[in-house]
């Protein structure tokens, strides 16, 4: 049976990968480690390093005693708290929503964001030269003509697939095709500025993939690493009038396992299955719903991937630790207070603002900032995993109690540890007891504490997020401004806790990406850190002890 390839043309995407994030967090507050093999290890893996690592032989997964024996002078930093990696991408993806028009950009994970910039294209290509393309320039802002760039519009920036070809016979070909090369070239140019910005302003380089979805983007960005971008040349269609699809000849290329939305699982079965047909005719068969998707994925179709308004906050904040063995109450109170006080820390750092009072202020007044609370959560949950009874296959069910938040936990004048100590012992410690009575009898393999049904207070930062481009620009002149570039470049109740889906390709955020839970030692393993888990257990056997914390463009 035939299947019908759509390519949304006009839609400009690219997807944005900070490179080796982990290790360039620690760059970044450390510049000197930039020159050094740096590797970030959690448990005794090695979860990733930098390229001066890879270059003398150190890559992802290897046990760190192996690491220390091929490069002696390697630089090994503990990575099993992420708080500081959710902190710096929080950081870098407000800085980059405000490029972008619309508040289209999409987390994917702590490092990778999806940015539709197709109203930014539509926007700039209407205004190009074409009797003088080699100085145009690229406005960032609508109301600000001065805020922007200037590029070459006769040339694509950096590198495309397929490699080196003529701009003038994209220029000059068919109108459809001739159009979205028009998009796509802009796209590059705004990605490389983005680029630049980030690497000037924020010590961070990053990898960028060109074209009009997010499969596309998310694929294309893995051609040229790191530090650079490539584009997805046209043309994108397979109708006969055309050459030949460069989306169907890029694909061809890659392994079915490099396409987003297919696992291992389903990857080994569509290899087996591809194996066992070769040659042979197959009769019409009914395309069922996960089959239209696949065949879509691997035609480079993604029409149900529309990226997201950026979200300023969370639904929900929560901390989780994992045990060997949890079984006592005196054991299970310290956890609580470690937990507690994760909590409200990130709850400070996810849920407030610094925010400068302007009105009824003298003109030459200091500018001292204030903390203030942008969305208050009402309810506190704590959830528990027990450990299953020898010879019980149930070992992921999780059992979970609410209660009202106190408002005390909102007082930014006390400090955090005598909070958690209050909020343990009028909260957490009465929820426990609901789920678990008794000083014993029970032995906990993850705790976990959360807030959630977040309410607005302090108004949204929805339509204002990140800087206005127009008066960064005037700006930049001011003491202390980063210099930007221009130019080329109820009632309690327990019940089961709720599970939150997640996507297989997601990063390391908290909240939105997914994790494992180990067979083994029940600890929930991001999904990024499943391998090195599984490895840590081959060689080090079951864990007894506690890990800390183990929560979690398209471009054109």
């Amino acid at each position: 049976s035939t299947h019908a390839c759509t390519i949304p043309y006009l839609r400009s995407n690219p997807l944005q990968d900070y490179d080796c994030f982990y290790a360039s967090v620690f760059e970044v507050e450390q510049p000197a480690l930039k020159l050094l093999p740096l590797a970030v290890q959690q448990k005794q893996i090695v979860v990733t390093c930098n390229y001066e690592a890879r270059r003398r032989g150190l890559r992802k997964l290897q046990l760190i005693k192996e690491a220390k024996q091929v490069c002696p002078d390697v630089v090994i930093v503990l990575g099993e708290d992420l708080s500081r990696f959710r902190d710096a991408s929080k950081d870098l993806s407000l800085f980059l929503r405000a490029f972008i028009w619309g508040d289209r950009v999409e987390k994917l994970g702590v490092d990778e964001l999806f940015m539709d910039v197709t109203e930014m294209v539509s926007y700039n290509v209407d205004l190009l030269n074409p009797n003088d393309l080699e100085h145009s320039f690229f406005h960032l802002d609508r109301r600000e003509p001065t805020a922007g760039f200037a590029f070459d519009a006769t040339q694509i920036h950096g590198p495309t697939y397929p490699p080196g070809p003529s701009k003038t016979d994209l220029m000059c070909a068919q109108p459809q095709v001739a159009q979205l090369y028009r998009r796509l070239l802009l796209a590059s140019h705004l990605a490389g500025y983005l680029r630049g910005q980030l690497e000037d302003q924020k010590g961070y380089t990053a990898t960028v993939g060109v074209s009009t979805s997010k499969l596309l983007a998310k694929v294309v960005g893995t051609v040229h690493k790191p530090n650079s971008q490539t584009t997805l040349l046209p043309p994108y269609e397979t109708a006969p009038n055309f050459e030949q699809s460069n989306v169907l000849r890029f694909l061809d290329s890659r392994g079915i396992r490099a396409i987003p939305g297919i696992g291992s699982k389903l990857s080994q079965k569509l290899t087996a299955y591809l194996e066992s047909t070769t040659g042979t005719a197959g009769a019409d068969g009914k395309l069922t719903d996960i089959g239209s998707r696949i065949w879509g994925l691997l035609h480079g179709v993604d029409n149900h991937a529309e990226i997201r308004e950026a979200r300023d906050l969370p639904t929900q904040i929560s901390i989780e630790n994992s045990y060997g063995r949890l079984d006592s109450f005196e054991a299970a109170r310290k956890a609580m207070l470690s937990i507690a006080a994760s909590l409200i820390r990130r709850m400070r750092a996810d849920l407030t603002e610094n925010h400068h009072e302007t009105e009824d202020r003298p003109t030459d007044a200091a500018a001292e900032p204030t903390v203030r609370w942008l969305a208050r959560p009402r309810t506190l949950r704590l959830s528990t995993n027990p450990r299953p009874s020898p010879g019980s296959s149930d070992g992921t069910h999780r059992i979970s109690h609410s209660a009202s938040l106190p408002q005390y936990v909102f007082n930014l004048d006390e400090s955090v540890e005598g909070l958690a100590q209050r909020l343990v012992h009028e909260c957490v410690t009465p929820l426990f007891r609901k789920l678990h009575q008794g000083r014993s009898g029970w032995n906990l393999r993850v705790l976990n504490l959360a807030v959630t049904n977040m309410v607005e207070v302090a108004g949204s930062r929805k339509h204002n997020s990140g800087q206005d481009i127009g008066r960064m620009f005037h700006r930049q002149s001011e003491p202390g401004e980063p210099v930007s570039v221009i130019g080329s470049r109820s009632l309690p109740q327990t019940h089961p806790a709720p599970a939150d889906p997640a996507w297989e390709e997601s990063g390391e955020d908290e909240e939105d990406m997914p994790v494992v839970s180990c067979v083994l030692c029940g600890a929930q393993i991001p999904h990024f850190a499943r391998a090195a888990h599984e490895l840590y257990h081959s060689t080090s056997g079951p864990s007894t002890g506690i890990s800390s914390d183990p929560s979690r463009v398209l471009y054109a």
